[in-house]
């Protein structure tokens, strides 16, 4: 992700490296995309191969996306799946007042089959990994909006993380990784370890550049099971 709008993070532990081709060609493509791309050409990125976009709507309480309807209304309009996600300000400690401004800025989910369960982001803001809050904190304001996302949607938010920040900030924390599908950012050649809880990726964050504008990503499955994903199944 393209982190906040009070500076550009980059995300601790990652490195760039070029994805085994082979294997990326065998599973959808897609990017995940914010105000730092602008209007997107979605026929061209469709024409490119993509299958899925995730998009920022918001961010905290109080910042929404000004390409947010361009970039989500249209990645849908080429046949997209698409998701919305929402930056995290975790240092305010209101998981569920966040939840609900996002999902009322575009960040809910209907049973469609084109659209995925929102997203939270999760990274370092500037120089402060954890927000300077603990990792029980940290936990609790996890839990607060995911809980406050499902009561609204009936599904639980996508988790987005390094697995050195997840197991840094929430104290190596095993209680989301039933309910909670992981997007894994790691720019290398493989997802490698997976943060406490979790034994594999939904999606990979492989590349923060390549043929599609924005993060470049990758469904750990099939067109079908992306499709299952997105209907809720």
């Amino acid at each position: 992700m393209k982190c906040s709008i009070a500076t550009i993070v980059s995300i601790l532990g990652l490195v760039s490296a070029s994805p085994s081709s082979l294997d990326k060609r065998a599973k959808p493509q897609g990017l995940d995309v914010s105000g730092w791309q602008g209007n997107v050409n979605w026929a061209q990125v469709k024409a490119n191969g993509a299958s899925f976009a995730i998009v920022k709507a918001t961010e905290g309480t109080s910042y929404t996306s000004p390409y947010f309807t361009q970039q989500y209304d249209g990645s849908y309009k080429q046949g997209l799946i698409r998701g919305a996600y929402h930056f995290a300000h975790p240092s305010a400690k209101n998981g569920a007042a966040q939840a609900d401004y996002f999902i009322a800025h575009g960040g809910g989910w209907s049973a469609d089959g084109k659209t995925l369960p929102g997203m939270i982001d999760l990274e370092p803001n500037g120089g402060s990994e954890c927000w300077g809050i603990t990792p029980s904190q940290m936990v609790t304001f996890i839990h607060d909006f995911g809980n406050r996302y499902h009561s609204k949607t009936g599904r639980y938010p996508m988790i987005y993380c390094t697995t050195s920040w997840w197991n840094t900030c929430t104290g190596h924390n095993t209680g989301f990784g039933a309910n909670y599908p992981l997007v894994l950012a790691r720019w290398a050649s493989s997802p490698g370890a997976m943060p406490a809880g979790w034994s594999y990726e939904s999606f990979w964050q492989f590349a923060d550049s390549g043929k599609f504008p924005g993060d470049q990503d990758q469904w750990n499955g099939d067109e079908a099971s992306l499709k299952r994903m997105a209907l809720g199944h």
